[in-house]
């Protein structure tokens, strides 16, 4: 029964930080286009880890480095606004954690699509000629 109530609690806060998220004045959060993807919660319920990724390709370590530092900023304002909306005893602590499973993702598809197979049939006839 604890597991299903960390998940519940884990997808109610994702979807509430998406929409907190839109709130945050800090321009290094505001400008950016940022996905949460999970939200991993403790079973004591005073931690929370928020996986999330930004789909801008052309973003620069440095620019990655502000977006985690504006995160890292609002997170007490997005904790704030977070026990307001959710019916919580404890609003756990939120750490931000990039997710880049996505983007993995997409680069092993077009590792996989560039590859080229050929017919098992057509290399022995080649060795044997």
């Amino acid at each position: 029964m604890g597991k299903y109530r960390q998940h519940r609690v884990g997808d109610a806060a994702r979807q509430e930080i998406c929409d907190i998220l839109r709130d945050v004045k800090d321009p290094r959060v505001s400008g950016a286009f940022i996905t949460v993807t999970s939200v991993e919660v403790t079973p004591d319920f005073k931690y929370a880890k928020v996986f999330y990724s930004t789909l801008s390709d052309n973003a620069t370590p440095e620019e990655m480095k502000e977006l985690a530092q504006g995160l890292r900023s609002a997170a007490g304002f997005i904790r704030s606004q977070l026990a307001q909306r959710l019916n919580l005893r404890i609003t756990p602590e939120l750490s931000f954690i990039l997710d880049d499973s996505l983007r993995r993702g997409v680069d092993i598809a077009a590792k996989i699509n560039n590859l080229t197979f050929s017919d098992p049939e057509e290399t022995e006839s080649e060795d044997n000629a």
